[in-house]
Formats: C-alpha cells, structure tokens, sequence
C-alpha cells in the first residue's frame, strides 16, 4: 500500500513539476542546457536573449530584449515558473536603441549603472529584480555538473616551474583587480602580465597576447572573481579558447576547480595533446 502512495505521489511531483525558465544568451552553453533538460523531460521555457536568436525554432522560446521586463516577468508568471538558470554571455545591449515596456522603462536606469561594471554587473541586476518578483535563480550547472572539471591536469604535457611561476603571477594579479574590475582573465608569459580581460572578452585579450618570439610558452587562467555571482557567471572554456590560446603562442590554460564551464572536454583534450599545450584545474 505505502508502495503505491509512492508511486503515486512520484508521477504526481512528475506531472506538475515545476517549469524552469531558460534564459539563454550565446554561446555553446546554453545547448548543452537544452538537451539535458530535454532529456530528463523537464518542462521549460526560454527566454532568448542571444543576439541572432538562436532558439526561434522551439515552441517553448520567446524572444525578447533585455528592456522588456514586463514581458519576461510575464512569461515566467503566467507559466508558473517560479526557477530560472542563466546559461550563455548576455552582452551589454545598446540601450538607445532598446525596445522598453513599462517595467522596462522602470528598471533601465539600474541595468545602465550595472553595465558601467561590466557583463556580469548586468545579470547580477537582472537576478536581483526577479528575486524581487520572486522568481529564484538556480545555479547554471545544475543540470550539467560533468561540465565543470575536478582538480587536476587534463592533458599529457605536465607543467614545469616556469609553467607554475606563471599561474601563481596570473592568480595574484586576478585576486588584486579592483573588487569592480569583472575581469576573469589574464594572461602571464615569463612572469610578466601580458593582457587582462577587457570588455572585449577572452578572444581580445588573446589577440592582444600573441607573441612573435615565444612559441609555446606562457598561460592563460581563468577564475571568477571575488565578487561573482557563481551561480550565474562562471568562465566559460571551449575549443575555440584552446584554438586561439594556440595562435596567441600560449602553452596551457588554467581554470579554477568546479568553476567553470568547460565545453568539447574530449575536443579539448585531444587539441591540448596534439598541440603540446596543458589544461589544468586548480
């Protein structure tokens, strides 16, 4: 008997499970989301905040600009989605040219003061006023923990003390940033600082690193910051990353344990191997 009030109580807590907002901005990620939740039939919908619109074509998206509060808060209230997770970059929009609704035009002026911060000061706003709609934000990896690596060294090449001078430089020079510098990069060779994430993101700051004499050498870490949201803003490391480190004349990349999203590990991996090039979790 008690068997059966299980199971039934199972299939009920399963048929009214409660939605999940997908708020999507770009990058792989967000995909990554989508198919595990997907998979474990979840109910969802997605609020599409990437810049081509990527996920038009699923009956369960809405596309939307970041100046239409009233509309998002709508869709997560008249489906009683009560959860959200961020997956994926939500750039800094043109606010002249926003599309505003009226909680949009009540809400502006303080994504404009958070974009001043940066990236990340914007949807630690956005978090903020849903909280304020009680609407909670889960954690991003929820769904997809495999995609955040364990300590470790991912890759054949092992680091040598050049190698480990270099990471503790990156490290010391992240943690000294200014508490409102969202940077979560920086890239060191011989000890010396050779570019920090700007607002232009990790592909600028590699552009900036490449070196015409150093082949090889050289590293790229990427941490949150102090200040960071990590349910929400976690670096994010994928085989592009690894592409252009390469290009840069880097020799690995160095994420913090559990925070971050690494994408394409097995791609990764391979690349790094071919390449002679490290991926370290510390």
């Amino acid at each position: 008997m008690i068997l059966l009030q299980k199971i039934k109580k199972d299939l009920f807590a399963h048929h009214f499970h409660k939605m999940i907002g997908l708020i999507f901005g770009d990058t792989d990620f967000p995909k990554e989301v989508l198919k595990t939740v997907k998979k474990k039939k979840i109910r969802y919908l997605i609020v599409d905040l990437s810049k081509t619109k990527k996920f038009k074509k699923d009956k369960n998206s809405y596309a939307v600009s970041i100046g239409q509060f009233g509309k998002i808060i709508n869709i997560l209230k008249e489906n009683n989605c009560k959860k959200v997770l961020f997956a994926g970059k939500v750039n800094k929009p043109n606010f002249s040219k926003l599309k505003l609704d009226l909680k949009g035009i009540y809400y502006i002026p303080r994504i404009i003061k958070a974009s001043k911060l940066g990236d990340a000061a914007i949807l630690k706003e956005i978090i903020k006023i849903l909280a304020q709609n009680k609407i909670k934000t889960e954690n991003s990896l929820i769904f997809n923990p495999e995609l955040s690596l364990k300590k470790g060294n991912y890759s054949k090449i092992k680091l040598n003390k050049r190698d480990l001078l270099d990471i503790k430089k990156a490290i010391k020079t992240l943690n000294n940033l200014r508490q409102y510098n969202f940077s979560q990069g920086v890239v060191v060779r011989n000890e010396k600082v050779v570019s920090i994430e700007g607002k232009g993101g990790t592909k600028k700051m590699l552009e900036k690193s490449l070196s015409k004499k150093f082949r090889n050498h050289g590293v790229l870490v990427k941490f949150p910051k102090k200040k960071q949201d990590l349910r929400v803003d976690l670096p994010t490391i994928g085989l592009k990353t690894l592409k252009q480190s390469k290009i840069a004349g880097l020799k690995g990349i160095v994420v913090k344990n559990k925070q971050h999203v690494f994408l394409d590990k097995r791609k990764c991996i391979n690349f790094a191997n071919k390449n002679k090039m490290f991926i370290s979790v510390k």
